[in-house]
């Protein structure tokens, strides 16, 4: 080990040491998880007690958790709406005791309109606490792959896209992070902040490329691994051009990139024809340049989502990045961070029960009038819940519509996995399908099928003699057609191993044999592109719809055929 990378290492444990101690405590906490819960819940209403909302729901009066219950509803952000409005305009104490906001994250909705979701202090300190203890523990799982303080790629998007009324800047939140981040930790991450202002796709992953093919990379962290994916498509095909601007020090000049972030980026690209030498010799042997290729998978670890819809992607990961190990990021939105994954290799992560207070329905109740409510400490493995946060920057028993597993405990804590948005679902015959079904079934058969699936959408179609669901695939996933027939088959049976209803309902002939409709290449990254222009939110971490519940969904697509 080099002296400056033996300083380096020694300086990282000492930045930690406060952050190491930290997750000493949480774990202890996470013990007496009601205890810690019912503290969370009171201080902040406490708090929050002389704001118009706090006024309006008698926070002052309240002593107990069931009054807590009967004097705020469980409500998704419409009902908090007109309280962030005011605060647009700079009526903080309209929701928020907390005397500034530094911006709006914003994230998009089941509808066409935007949430604005404030973040002032508080929300930063939580939001920062829980990544610090996830990166602590994600370092240390990691240790002998040598990762610590090496530089990290990770894209973010744009933190001020607009202003409000009053001039709080609206935007991605990992964005604006990115870009107050400490000179020490934002040296290691290759990627400018300000590419996250760069609209064109193509530009923004070319220019996030060139400022890190040039370094010693040890980690690729993306929200979500559709991200992953289309990086290292990009830097197989622009590989001759990047290689090109690393030799010489410059960026292309026929990029889509503004007057503004090009003059910040020009003069920070600087050159390295030593390494450039080194990776065109790759790429002439190989015949391909793929992030395995830059990076050695030794050497790296990728941070992604893994749960919920994320699969199709995850297993197109190792084709261009071998195996390093994969880690979580938990479940987290613009709404906050709600899990911290302690290991690798699982989708759980434990409640983050030092940051919000958490209720739950289960799954099977949520459109009761009076669903049973749960606490944490109230929760059995295995069980589907809906998460309700209550935060400390404005949302109060929030209906976010994410469904969630306990796969276990630590401590008395739940460990939790994110499942898919709970109104994805489908219901022809009364088989209600949802998203989970629908993926649970790709991954137990996509890989023993052999099957291509690089996008996929699943919806139900009407049919007055018998209706049936469909399967959206683009054409370089079914060249064989008899392996796709065998493919349909068995994922039609999987969906009824996963969802019994469906396989009573395909027994009894009330619901026809899944079939496939053939899209053209590229059709998915449109409508992705179209969807994301109409709800808002960022790419990175936009989800795609693996169940798409419309029946007219088929009248809007292009078949090209269809296979049965």
């Amino acid at each position: 080990m080099s002296l400056k990378r033996f300083l380096l290492v020694r300086l990282g444990r000492l930045l930690t040491y406060p952050v190491r101690k930290q997750l000493r405590q949480f774990e202890i906490a996470c013990e007496t998880p009601e205890a810690v819960q019912n503290a969370l819940l009171f201080d902040i209403l406490r708090k929050q007690a002389d704001t118009q909302f706090g006024r309006d729901h008698k926070f002052g009066a309240i002593t107990s958790v069931a009054e807590y219950r009967n004097n705020v509803p469980v409500a998704p952000y419409e009902y908090v709406s007109p309280y962030i409005e005011k605060v647009q305009t700079g009526d903080t104490r309209a929701l928020l005791a907390d005397p500034r906001v530094l911006m709006f994250a914003l994230t998009s909705g089941t509808t066409a309109s935007r949430k604005l979701i404030p973040v002032t202090d508080s929300y930063l300190a939580a939001y920062r606490r829980g990544w610090n203890m996830w990166g602590v523990k994600m370092y240390r799982d990691n240790r002998g792959r040598r990762i610590a303080m090496r530089p990290i790629v990770q894209l973010g998007g744009d933190p001020e896209e607009f202003r409000t009324p009053s001039g709080i800047p609206c935007g991605n939140l990992s964005g604006y992070t990115a870009m107050v981040q400490r000179r020490l930790i934002k040296w290691m991450y290759t990627v400018p902040h300000v590419t996250g202002k760069i609209k064109d796709a193509k530009a923004r992953y070319y220019v996030a490329l060139r400022f890190s093919i040039g370094r010693n990379v040890s980690q690729l962290m993306a929200a979500n691994p559709s991200t992953l994916v289309q990086l290292a498509r990009t830097l197989d095909a622009e590989k001759e051009f990047l290689l090109r601007d690393l030799h010489d020090g410059t960026l292309r000049a026929d990029l889509d990139i503004s007057p503004e972030v090009r003059a910040y980026l020009t003069p920070r690209a600087k050159k390295n024809p030593a390494r450039a030498d080194e990776l065109s010799a790759i790429a002439g042997k190989l015949g391909r340049l793929y992030p395995m290729d830059v990076w050695p998978t030794d050497a790296t670890v990728i941070n992604t989502w893994t749960g919920g819809s994320m699969g199709p992607y995850l297993r197109q990961l190792p084709q261009y990045y071998g195996e390093p190990p994969v880690h979580d990021l938990g479940l987290l939105a613009s709404e906050g961070r709600f899990t911290i994954p302690l290991s690798g290799g699982t989708a759980s992560g434990v409640l983050d029960i030092w940051s919000h207070y958490f209720e739950f329905i289960p799954e099977n109740e949520i459109d009761s009038p009076k669903p049973t409510v749960l606490g944490a400490h109230e929760l059995r493995e295995g069980g589907s819940y809906f998460i309700l946060p209550t935060t400390s920057y404005g949302l109060y028993r929030y209906h976010i519509s994410d469904l969630v597993r306990v796969t276990g405990f630590q401590g008395k804590t739940p460990l939790v996995e994110f499942l898919g948005k709970g109104h994805r679902f489908a219901n022809l015959t009364g088989e209600k399908l949802s998203e989970y079904h629908v993926t649970k079934a790709m991954d137990a058969v996509a890989p023993r099928t052999n099957q291509p699936v690089t996008a996929y959408s699943v919806s139900p179609v009407w049919d007055d003699k018998q209706p049936y669901y469909a399967i959206f695939l683009e054409e370089p996933d079914v060249a064989n057609e008899p392996a796709l027939k065998h493919f349909l088959a068995e994922f039609d049976k999987q969906l009824g191993v996963e969802n019994m209803e469906y396989a009573a309902k395909r027994e009894s002939g009330r619901l026809g044999p899944l079939r496939a409709m053939v899209i053209a290449t590229g059709t998915w990254a449109k409508w992705d592109r179209d969807r994301l222009s109409q709800t808002g939110g960022s790419p990175e971490q936009y989800k795609h719809p693996c169940l798409i519940g419309d029946l007219k969904f088929r009248e809007t697509m292009t078949v090209l055929r269809e296979v049965v």
